[in-house]
């Protein structure tokens, strides 16, 4: 319950719904020029945890490759280290009041996401395990 109410202040005051739309608006953008259709697919998969932060986590998919990496250091370069500092300044303005410490705490969950997007998949983190825990993917 109390990861459904943060969320819903992510939503409304967290900036949640914002950055959605611009990272949805990103996704269009790199399906209209086709050849960036993979970085549209991660905007996407930002777009999404952006949306709804807490109780979610980001892990390395296990049948990523070389591509997966060749990509990511393309997106670093391009734009992977502005979103992360975006999101590192946001957070620390954040957790300068008390009220925005878990909303600038979700800012920095996003961090990685946004600098090293592809390979990752969104996983949900059972009620049973802190919330700052990493849960491991085995290949299947």
């Amino acid at each position: 319950m109390i990861r459904f109410i943060l969320n819903v202040l992510w939503l409304i005051f967290g900036s949640g719904i914002v950055l959605a739309l611009v990272y949805g608006l990103a996704a269009l953008i790199c399906f209209a020029l086709i050849v960036t259709i993979p970085f549209g697919i991660a905007a996407l998969r930002l777009a999404n945890y952006s949306l709804w932060p807490f109780g979610r986590t980001l892990v390395t998919r296990p049948t990523s490759g070389v591509a997966s990496d060749i990509g990511n250091v393309i997106w670093a370069i391009v734009a992977g280290w502005w979103l992360a500092l975006t999101h590192v300044v946001q957070g620390v303005a954040q957790c300068l009041t008390i009220i925005g410490i878990p909303f600038g705490i979700a800012n920095f969950k996003l961090v990685p996401a946004a600098f090293w997007p592809l390979g990752r998949q969104i996983v949900e983190i059972p009620d049973s395990q802190p919330q700052w825990h990493t849960p491991r993917v085995s290949p299947a």
